[in-house]
């Protein structure tokens, strides 16, 4: 299973602390954590799940290295175009506050017909609301396990 975290370079510590949580969730949940490598909201998944021992692959919008908890680093090199690619490698997403990249993916993931589990971010149709991280990622988890994907066994 891979679950992709979405949220802006630069957060509220709210967000970091909600972010740390996720990540350390999807690891123990036994997924493969997905973002776009940066840092706010993405590094602070990437460590809450390298924390954990969790796969951590970072879909990079330059040639960078990303942010310092990447298992993986892809560099796409493709700008904002890396959204698609984020979004169409995940099983479903969790979202944590953001700007207008994070609602590009969430587009991306509606139109694709992925899964969008919402903590503070967006207020959309397509979101599914979630009162704390550990509900988003649960919800997420399920959704993953439901995927057409789901008969491929989940890392760790």
């Amino acid at each position: 299973m891979q679950i992709a975290v979405i949220g802006a370079a630069q957060c509220s510590d709210d967000e970091e602390e909600a972010a740390v949580r996720v990540g350390r969730a999807i690891a123990t949940g036994g997924a493969v954590l997905l973002c776009g490598g940066g840092g706010g909201v993405m590094e602070a998944a990437s460590r809450g799940a390298a924390g954990c021992g969790g796969l951590v692959i970072g879909i990079l919008p330059d040639t960078g290295d990303g942010n310092p908890y990447l298992s993986v680093a892809i560099r796409t090199g493709l700008g904002h175009a890396r959204n698609v690619v984020l979004v169409q490698s995940a099983d479903a997403v969790v979202a944590i506050g953001g700007s207008y990249g994070t609602l590009s993916e969430i587009a991306i993931a509606a139109k694709t017909k992925k899964e969008v589990f919402g903590y503070r971010t967006w207020d959309l149709p397509c979101v599914i609301r979630c009162e704390g991280p550990e509900e988003a990622v649960d919800g997420a988890l399920r959704a993953a396990r439901l995927s057409p994907r789901s008969d491929i066994p989940p890392s760790g």
